[in-house]
């Protein structure tokens, strides 16, 4: 799909949502192909500082997506400057800066956040919170920008699976997306396909990749991730053969293959099992 609205001349925002679930990530580090968070995060960096260099007025945010809530790690506050970490005279300023705040604020994520490291909370990333992060973090940015050169897109790192219970919070994320004109680009780095977040691709015109070799990590990124939204109208991207459509019933937060609503209210309550009376109408 041609996107008409950008130009070569345009800046790109790029916000990262990184998946932290680290039992996802243990899992992950015990594959048939192995890969460990540390090893994923280098190759994430790699793609950071390259998206960064394709432009001088590109810039990137990232936040984790972790067990129970979100944060950003990168940026943090307006005082944060490069003034305060030493210089590597063999690294680009910006990178080295980024670098060091993502490891490091992502070091204090799981070093402070360890009561919600126990598997029998049930708990898990709250991709919504990113993404409600991430939407607002773009429409704040874009509000500076009088002329409207600045073309944002989010790219999700997943290694979770589906979540029913995020079902509802995640749809509205996906439609505020398309209404601004947000591409949400999908990376699904672990476990099988996930079909809320090929619904986000499928319906904001982003693409989704499943990495089928993990330790490749980095050429699925720079080779399907890294042209930005003018380029991508000159480049034949992957397209998903096959995007679930399937929602979630409200009564028991369960995927559905058939579900029922309301022929009087038109109620967007969604049943997985036949009811005589409304609980909307009723």
């Amino acid at each position: 799909m041609k996107d008409v609205s950008t130009s070569e001349d345009d800046s790109n925002l790029l916000v990262i949502i990184l998946d932290t679930n680290p039992f996802a990530w243990n899992d992950s580090a015990k594959a048939k192909v192995p890969l460990s968070l540390d090893d994923a995060l280098n190759q994430i960096l790699v793609f950071v500082n390259a998206h960064l260099s394709l432009k001088h007025n590109n810039s990137v945010a990232v936040i984790a997506s972790h067990v129970g809530h979100s944060k950003f790690l990168y940026p943090l506050h307006e005082e944060m400057s490069m003034n305060g970490s030493r210089r590597d005279a063999n690294i680009y300023p910006i990178f080295q800066f980024v670098t060091e705040q993502v490891v490091s604020n992502l070091q204090k994520l799981f070093n402070t956040d360890t009561d919600f490291l126990k598997r029998d909370t049930g708990s898990m990333p709250t991709i919504t919170g990113a993404l409600s992060m991430a939407l607002c973090y773009i429409n704040r940015i874009t509000k500076l920008d009088d002329e409207g050169y600045i073309k944002p897109r989010i790219l999700v790192l997943s290694v979770s699976p589906d979540s029913a219970f995020q079902y509802i919070p995640l749809m509205n994320c996906i439609f505020s997306a398309q209404k601004a004109s947000i591409p949400v680009d999908v990376c699904k780095i672990y476990g099988e396909d996930n079909a809320f977040l090929q619904q986000a691709s499928n319906i904001t015109g982003g693409v989704y990749v499943r990495v089928d070799n993990a330790q490749a990590l980095l050429e699925y990124l720079l080779m399907a991730f890294l042209p930005d939204r003018y380029s991508r109208n000159f480049l034949n991207l992957p397209t998903q053969d096959q995007v679930d459509f399937r929602a979630a019933c409200f009564c028991h937060k369960q995927i559905v293959d058939i579900g029922f609503v309301c022929s009087v209210c038109l109620s967007s309550i969604l049943f997985c099992k036949w009811s005589p009376v409304c609980s909307t109408c009723k």
